[in-house]
Formats: C-alpha cells, structure tokens, sequence
C-alpha cells in the first residue's frame, strides 16, 4: 500500500492540485451557457401587425411529423418566425409573414442580427470550439460567431441553420473557464468532442486518482499514534515535508477522498445510474396527440400583450396549451377552451408517461428539499408539483406547474446517485443547502486541506523522482530492519 500510495500519487499528484484549484473557480464562475432571460433579452418583442400565419399553418410548412418537441413564435431580426423543432432533434424555421420555410442565414444576416448597426462588430464561421463542443448544440451547427467589440468582449453564436442566438460568452467567462470548467472536467475541445471517449478517459484517470487518495488516508490512520507515541511524544512518525502531509491528509483526507471518488461516479461507471433528463419517449408519451391549435393571430395577441418576445405552442395530455415567456417565467396565454393546465391534468398527462407504473402520491413542493435544492448557479423554480410513481424504477417527476414542463427525471437510482455524488462533491448537504455562506466556507476549508494535500505530495514526489539513485555503504546494511519507532524513508 505504501509503494502504491508513493507512485500513484506521483502519477496523478498535478491532477489532483488541478482540480482542487479549478473547482473553487466553478464556484463563482460557470461554464458559458445561454439562460432564458438572456435569450429573451436578445430577442425584440413581436411584430404583430406582421404575423399573416396561424400556429396550424406555420405547424404544416415545417413538415414536422407528429407532435413538436418544440414550437415557439418569436422574432428573428425584423421578421416574425415560427421555431419548430421535431422529436428527432431537427430544426424547422418558417416565416410568420407567409409561411415559407426559410433557409441557412450567412454571414452578412447573422452579423446583422446579434450587433445590429454596432461599430466594430465582425464575424467569423465556427464549426466547434471551446465553448460549442458539447453535443447539445449538434442540431444548430455550423455558427457564426459574432464578437461585438464592446469592453466586456462579447461574443454571440449565431446558428447558420436557424438564425437564432445559442451562446454568448464574455472575455472575463471565457478566461475564468480556462482556470475552471476546461482543466476540471478536461474539456479539450479534440477530446470532449469524441464524447464516449472523452467519457472512457475521465473514468479511468478518475478510477485511478480514488484509490491513490484512498490508500493515503487509510497510511495515515494506520501511522497514527495518539497512545503509544513516537520519540519526543510525536503522533506522527515523519518529519519536515513528509510530515506536513501525513497532518494534512488526516485533516483532509477523508474529503479529498470523497471527492474524487464522487468525481469518478459522475461519469456514471458501468451505467449504474439513469439520467436525470427525460427521455424523449416519456416526452411524448406525456404530450399525447393532440389536434389541430385552433386558435388565430388575433386571440394570441390580445391575451400575450405587445412587449411579449416569444409564445410557446405546449403539448400536454393531447391538448395545446400557449404561454408567453417572460424574464419572471411562463404565463398562459390561451389554450383549447383552457388558460391553464391544473393539477389533474398534468397528473393525468404523467400518468399515460409512465404505463407499468401507478401514480402513488401528489405533492406541491413551495420550499426546497432533499431532492429539489439549487443546483449550482441553476436556482430551480418553485413552486413545483412532484409526481411518484411506483414502477420498478420507483419514478419521480418534478414538473413546473407554470407551464407543465417536465424538470427533471428522478429514479430509485438517480436519488442513490444524488447521496454519492451531489452530496460530497458539492456539498449539497441539507444542512448546507439553504446557507449558502456556511456551504461555500466549507468548501473552501475542505479545498484548502485537499491543496495542502496536494502540495505537499507533489513537491515530495518531485524530491523522489529527483534523488539520484544510491548503493548502500555495507552489503549487510540492506538486511537492517526499522524498528517501531523508527522513521520510513
């Protein structure tokens, strides 16, 4: 154990400082996504007197088969249009002037609709980089990245298939990630985008780091004197640097190890754990089919309001439903003889989601708990309506009562997999969640004993490495054993 300890810390020694220090950026600073407040701030509220398109008709020249994953009525530029997206992932754009379908926006289009008329602004073609490198963005490619040359070095991803804004990223996220997200989750854009192996990578670098924290902890319990002590009443039997360590990894040991073994079980080795994302099947399942929206131009837009910058299409049990987005969340706006879906309905429409399953317990969650907690920098709304199934995976649902969305997919092994990973790799303890200053105080006390860990181990692993191999004085000196108390080399 304690040749193993030496050469697997030596091996993953700069891994561990690395994430160590790159998690307490991730903190503060999260890797660049679009949130739908700035989406909505990108867009301009709809043009009604320009829409000549119902729902129904611009549903038709998409040529979406079945129901929509997602249907939206919002603004491109000057002209209103029809986002429809299928359940295959493919995007559809049609004009809510006269419902063509529109094609790929060039350069010239894209840089006109994220700067405007801004000065400076340029724009250059983006396959995938940095910070498009996940698969979510797939359906949108290739971009037109757009810097718009103002102080906070923005830079806005416009779709070339659809026209619509993906991303934005600042100078100061972009520089951040380097010292964040990028190093902790070794995501290179050559290797995250190979994502199985990029996957295979992290399980076995993270596979390999566990057990070289573990075996450490387990060498400093055991060198562990409080009774029966060293010479001069030491607890420790090493001295200088080494025994900087071994203290060091008795204070932190136990969250150094948690934490990287948690990190290993995030990449859910040997598929142990279902994903918290609803599937698509259960998607449609849930959304039903319905007929055809029913509803004109007219009705949508005296119940919407004129700043109103985008209208979803919802299906839920078979039925559409209409809401308005906004900065403060989905309200109704009007629906197949309905303005809102009420509990019964969404419970009904879940049910028919889940068909080896009977809904066991409704429950309106207007607090956090357990289960639903802040997750990062994502708040989670509330309230929520939580859904219980009992199926053999023991399905839970959190579904946004706003609007019917499904928020999250919660089975016998995701809450499993929340206690091994969310709990000692965030701290998302339920006496930490709600105190948000306790839990970043602790993260940075555990952080700092990890780096003091850290540190130490690779400085004395550089001595290791560095020392110029030796022979013993005397041949008979090799068969010399230490005594008890005598200190390890």
């Amino acid at each position: 154990m304690l040749l193993f300890h030496r050469w697997a810390g030596i091996a993953t020694g700069l891994f561990f400082a690395l994430w160590i220090g790159s998690g307490l950026v991730m903190l503060y600073v999260p890797f660049p996504a679009l949130t739908p407040p700035e989406r909505l701030a990108h867009l301009a509220p709809i043009a009604w007197d320009q829409v000549g398109v119902s729902p129904d008709a611009a549903l038709a020249a998409g040529g979406v088969a079945g129901v929509p994953a997602a249907f939206a009525l919002e603004m491109r530029g000057d002209e209103p249009i029809y986002r429809i997206i299928g359940r295959d992932g493919a995007p559809a754009t049609v004009s809510g002037r006269n419902g063509t379908r529109l094609g790929p926006v060039d350069a010239e289009a894209a840089l006109r609709l994220a700067a405007g008329d801004r000065p400076g602004a340029r724009v250059e073609p983006v396959e995938r980089d940095q910070w498009t490198v996940t698969a979510r963005y797939d359906p949108l490619r290739p971009f037109h990245k757009v810097a718009l040359g103002d102080p906070a070095g923005t830079e806005l991803y416009v779709s070339q298939v659809t026209g619509e804004i993906a991303l934005d990223t600042t100078r100061s996220e972009r520089a951040w990630n380097w010292l964040g997200s990028v190093p902790h989750w070794i995501y290179l854009t050559p290797l995250r985008a190979r994502a199985e192996l990029w996957r295979t990578v992290l399980l076995w670098l993270s596979g390999f780091a566990a057990p070289a924290a573990l075996s450490g902890l387990a060498i400093g319990i055991w060198r562990l004197r409080l009774r029966r002590r060293y010479a001069g009443g030491a607890v420790t039997p090493y001295r200088g640097l080494a025994r900087w360590h071994h203290l060091f990894g008795l204070a932190g040991g136990l969250g150094l190890g948690a934490f990287i073994l948690s990190g290993w079980i995030s990449m859910n080795p040997n598929r142990w754990f279902a994903s918290s994302a609803p599937p698509s099947g259960l998607r449609a399942a849930y959304a039903g089919t319905p007929g055809p929206l029913g509803v004109a131009i007219h009705q949508i837009r005296d119940r919407a309001g004129p700043e109103t910058r985008s209208v979803r299409f919802t299906v839920i049990g078979g039925r559409w439903w209409v809401f308005a987005d906004a900065a403060d969340g989905p309200r109704p706006v009007v629906a197949d003889g309905s303005s809102f879906p009420d509990t019964a309905t969404l419970a009904a429409a879940a049910a028919a989601a889940i068909p080896d399953g009977r809904l066991r317990a409704t429950q309106h969650l207007a607090a956090y708990d357990t289960y639903w907690y802040p997750h990062g920098t994502d708040p989670r709304p509330l309230p929520i309506l939580r859904l219980r199934f009992d199926d053999p995976a023991a399905t839970w649902l959190h579904i946004d009562p706003r609007d019917g969305t499904i928020l999250q997919r919660l089975d016998h092994s995701g809450r499993i997999n929340r206690w091994l990973f969310d709990a000692p790799h965030r701290l998302d303890l339920p006496v930490l969640t709600g105190r948000p200053t306790l839990r970043a105080a602790a993260q940075w006390l555990l952080n700092l004993l990890a780096a003091g860990i850290a540190v130490t181990g690779i400085v004395a692993g550089w001595r290791r490495l560095s020392r110029s191999p030796r022979r013993p004085a005397h041949p008979a000196s090799a068969s010399v054993q230490p005594t008890s108390r005598s200190v390890p080399r």
